[in-house]
């Protein structure tokens, strides 16, 4: 069964390319267009990914358990990736590519499980002209 949906995709997607214009034309986009970009982007991977051997963690916005694998129960979780929402989005809508960023340092992983370039982008086609 997919996971149960929070935000209507519409929303969303409204959302994504808010910001996605917004970072196009050097705007500052208000924190909670962010906040419901980041925690749709984040439950599209859950539904698109669907399971629980990794961790994506969006501070303070959101965080998802993806791909199936073998489970964690309690405590950190051994496939962790952690970044922030601005380096999220751009990978998510492929402004960003999960090598770059994490050789930067804005995209922190551990663990044998945390690619998500089979993933990413999300959104390849958000308007961005």
């Amino acid at each position: 069964m997919p996971p149960r949906r929070r935000i209507l995709v519409a929303d969303g997607l409204a959302a994504l390319t808010a910001w996605t214009l917004a970072q196009r034309d050097g705007e500052v986009v208000d924190r909670p267009t962010t906040a419901l970009a980041v925690r749709f982007t984040l439950e599209e991977l859950g539904v698109r990914a669907p399971g629980r051997s990794v961790e994506v963690r969006v501070p303070p916005f959101g965080v998802v358990q993806c791909i199936e694998g073998l489970q964690h129960r309690r405590g950190t979780p051994p496939n962790v990736i952690e970044t922030d929402a601005a380096t999220w989005l751009a990978l998510a809508v492929g402004h960003e590519t999960p090598t770059n960023a994490a050789g930067e340092g804005r995209l922190r992983v551990s663990g044998t499980r945390s690619d998500l370039t089979a993933y990413l982008p999300l959104f390849p086609d958000t308007e961005t002209s």
